[in-house]
């Protein structure tokens, strides 16, 4: 191949070659990349990856895989790439610590030029995952090439988020195709082969072209492919029944393992490996230093399917027995077998500790399948632990944010504790159900539950009595009761500091700082980060990720816009591959909700949408999401938007917290005030008037306060009514709508615009709401023009949004009209006075529109279009 000397003859895959021997290159130099190569089952990415590694014998490789285990090892492949167990990585990974192992990986990346190959990724843990993406964002600063092999269809909602978060221009992707008929005939040049039918049979994968061949051995293949066999799986089978009987029985033992069988267990199971020298002859196994692998994973499946179950039970049986036997074996690896032999004893015993090891790392999904193959043999558990199992299977769930599952768990949970007739461990179970019943809008049942729980613990101090205050007190600051929740945030550092527990008091000082913030006292920052900082050093990383979402949420709700993102950015950050996504998703939430603030209303849409789930399948996100997505429906006048509204409303009025109420029912005032319908409206401000009287909500307050100035009323600024909504309620507009202006956004700056006095003013507004395709306001920028008789005014979309092909709005034309001029963002704020924030949102609407991705690239599309 060109440009890749050494490199074995692949068929059509001379730019895959080209980009991965680059990138060994630039990392020989310094300048890691990441390589991603999908493609499916048996098209030659195992190969591809190979051949290069093997031209390239100055540099390290580290390879590891995903395995098609029942529930994945964690940290797997990074498992497989140790070889000193003493090092600082084989230690993290032995305590299955995600804190020490991300580190570690990085500093084994940075010692020497690396290639280190992930293969299968769409079998990955989740732990595994965090570290891919952890690795991701930084391969660019090592002397490493990270190269992640996965099949598209198989791509989970895991991988898919990993694979969403990496981009730059160290990043390759690349999908290998199916080989073309020429190829195929290329290929078969060496044999007797047909290609006509070869390639009717095969479509070209590369993997069933090989296997044809070996099963035909060079026969002709006849044009009506008699004597071919009819699948991939047949033709294994045709090369494995050519063996001696040893040879099969020995293959047919290893292909229960689905994953490369280390040489020392290898022996354990077959003996003498001499015995598999035919078969590596004959290409299925490949025998290393260090294990023996099938060449490919198909093989090995056609080889274990073809065992009779009787003996697959027999044969996972020796394994679990061989990997009982080893010193500190993965305990994925052992429950895989366990199930396998058919052993549900071996699988109660196992399950656990396999699900404890899971969730040490992160791995909340995997540790919740675990608990459900214990489980499912709840015959054979004590009544404790069947409980303890519910218990951390509630837990992990709730994480998930798979309520309505971690209520039915949860529920079992106590029922099982209730019949013991133990206080203490009662409490301990009732303790992960409260929030379970927030999230779903049970807000007096929660409220019960918890309180409960910290009753029955109070005699037995100690974490569980820790843990049941913090969660207590989290929900009482929901429902804006701040004194008591920070009553109980100070027992439950003091009961924390007692006892001695690193970092459990974390939870009490988070709950207490976002108290703290919500009643204006500047200190509470400062005490949210300490909150973090004691749960990460303790490795509480859940803990971490709930101190962002709490300070997030309460930075959007004092209108601090750009730091609510950037703080929300680094909180996905920590939170992404843990599978933590009530957490995940709320950052996600207010990140969408930001947009919305900004004018990217169609970006906010489409995240908020595909967050909010649907009505009768709600979640926790829905509580955060929903009112947003209401709000921002009516202000685009979306064709479900009094839906969606109904929906929030009558979802906010279940849960009756402040939190999601007071958003849906602005979100309702903002719906009759662009349908011209005070006398609904007024009820509606009337109750908001109350939902927002008691400490904390000043924001919101003064939200209120502005729209009952908006249907007409003599207002007020109230005691703390912060700006720009103070200079609103005082009919300042214009002041008003500079501070809107700063804070970018352009929405709430033209609603103020909109209360000038003069004509010129109003079109500014107009201007503004249309740029933003906020139908319903326009009309009402519209009535007012005719207010101020203006002459001429605007009717329906605007002439530039009508005239161009790309449907650009008047203001998103303006802009493009001062790209093409090589404005800066800048440059353009200042002439059309409004923030740099606004403008590079429309920078980035007038992109997507225009379809393309830099700046230079519009201004050629303009000239394109004519627009000068």
């Amino acid at each position: 191949m060109a440009g890749v000397a050494g490199v074995v003859e692949l068929l059509e895959r001379d730019s895959e070659l080209e980009v991965l021997a680059a990138a060994l290159d630039r990392a020989r130099h310094g300048s890691g990349s990441v390589v991603l190569v999908s493609g499916e089952a048996g098209v030659g990415k195992t190969s591809l990856v190979h051949a290069v590694a093997r031209a390239d014998r100055g540099t390290r490789v580290l390879a590891g895989a995903c395995d098609d285990l029942v529930t994945p090892r964690t940290f797997g492949p990074f498992r497989d790439v140790v070889r000193d167990p003493q090092s600082d990585l084989g230690r993290a990974l032995l305590d299955g610590d995600r804190a020490a192992v991300l580190p570690a990986v990085l500093d084994e990346l940075a010692a020497e030029p690396t290639v280190l190959v992930v293969e299968d990724v769409h079998w990955a843990d989740d732990a595994t995952l965090d570290v891919l993406r952890f690795l991701a964002r930084r391969t660019e600063d090592l002397p490493a090439v990270l190269v992640m092999t996965f099949r598209e269809e198989e791509v989970g909602d895991g991988l898919r988020r990993v694979l969403g978060a990496v981009g730059g221009p160290a990043v390759h992707r690349l999908a290998l195709r199916r080989l073309s008929r020429a190829a195929v005939a290329r290929w078969a040049e060496a044999t007797n082969a047909t290609s006509a039918p070869l390639y009717a049979l095969t479509g070209g994968n590369p993997f069933f072209v090989s296997e044809i061949l070996a099963a035909t051995r060079g026969a002709p293949v006849a044009q009506d492919l008699a004597g071919v066999p009819a699948t991939v799986a047949d033709a294994v089978l045709a090369r494995v029944h050519g063996l001696d009987a040893a040879v099969r029985v020995a293959l047919e033992q290893l292909a229960v393992v689905p994953s490369p069988v280390e040489i020392d267990l290898a022996r354990q199971l077959v003996g003498d490996l001499a015995v598999l020298a035919p078969a590596e002859e004959r290409g299925l196994l490949e025998v290393g230093p260090q294990a023996v692998a099938f060449r490919h994973e198909l093989t090995r499946r056609a080889v274990e399917d073809a065992v009779p179950t009787s003996r697959r039970l027999g044969l996972n049986a020796r394994v679990l027995e061989a990997l009982r036997g080893r010193p500190d074996p993965d305990r994925a690896r052992l429950v895989h077998h366990a199930l396998g032999a058919g052993d549900d004893l071996a699988v109660v015993e196992l399950g656990p500790d396999a699900a404890a090891q899971a969730a040490r790392g992160g791995a909340f999904a995997q540790e919740v399948a675990l608990y459900r193959h214990v489980l499912a043999r709840g015959d054979l558990l004590d009544a404790a632990d069947r409980a303890a199992a519910l218990q951390a299977c509630t837990a992990a769930l709730f994480t998930l944010d798979r309520p309505e599952e971690a209520l039915e768990t949860g529920e079992a949970a106590v029922a099982v504790r209730e019949e013991l007739g133990d206080p203490q461990r009662l409490g301990e179970a009732l303790t992960p159900l409260g929030p379970v019943y927030w999230a779903l809008a049970r807000g007096d049942e929660a409220d019960a539950t918890a309180e409960r729980a910290v009753r029955l613990l109070r005699d037995h101090e100690g974490p569980s009595l820790a843990v049941a205050l913090g969660y207590r007190g989290l929900l009482l600051s929901a429902a804006d009761r701040f004194e008591e929740a920070i009553a109980v945030a100070d027992e439950q550092v003091d009961v924390a500091e007692r006892l001695g527990t690193p970092g459990l008091d974390a939870l009490g000082r988070m709950l207490r700082a976002r108290c703290r913030m919500l009643l204006g006292d500047a200190g509470g920052r400062e005490e949210m980060a300490d909150a973090r900082r004691r749960a990460a050093a303790a490795h509480h990383h859940v803990l971490v990720v709930h101190t962002y979402v709490l300070e997030v949420q309460e930075l959007f709700e004092l209108g601090r816009y750009e730091e609510a993102d950037r703080l929300a950015a680094e909180g996905l950050d920590r939170a992404h591959g843990r599978e933590v996504d009530l957490y995940a998703d709320h950052l996600r939430v207010h990140r969408h909700l930001v947009e919305g603030v900004h004018g990217a209303w169609e970006a906010a849409e489409e995240g908020l949408r595909a967050l909010v789930g649907r009505p009768g399948e709600e979640s926790a996100v829905t509580r955060v999401s929903l009112p947003g997505l209401a709000r921002l429906l009516v202000r685009r006048g979306a064709d479900d938007a009094e839906d969606v509204l109904a929906w929030a409303v009558d979802y906010a009025r279940r849960t009756d917290s402040r939190y999601e109420l007071v958003p849906a029912l602005l979100a309702l005032v903002e719906h009759c005030w662009v349908h011209d319908r005070p006398d609904r409206a007024a009820a509606v401000l009337v109750e908001l008037t109350e939902r927002t009287a008691g400490p904390g909500p000043a924001r919101q307050r003064a939200e209120v306060v502005r729209w009952r100035r908006r249907f007409g009323e003599a207002t007020q600024p109230p005691a703390g009514c912060p700006e720009p909504f103070a200079s609103g309620v005082r009919g300042e507009w214009r002041a008003a709508a500079q501070g809107w202006a700063a804070l970018g956004a352009p929405y709430e700056q033209a609603l103020d615009l909109l209360d000038a006095p003069d004509e010129e003013t109003v079109r500014d507004a107009f201007a503004l709401l249309d740029g933003l395709g906020a139908r319903p306001a326009t009309d009402r920028a519209r009535h007012r023009l005719r207010s101020l008789g203006a002459g001429t005014i605007p009717r329906g979309p605007a002439p530039a949004t009508r005239a161009n092909p790309h449907g650009l709005t008047d203001r998103q034309m303006t802009i493009l009209r001062r790209l093409a001029l090589g404005h800066t963002n800048a440059e353009i704020a200042r002439e059309l006075v409004v923030s740099v924030r606004t403008v590079d949102h429309h920078v980035s609407a007038v992109l997507q529109k225009l379809g393309v991705t830099g700046r230079r690239e519009a201004a050629a599309a303009a000239a394109s279009l004519g627009i000068t």
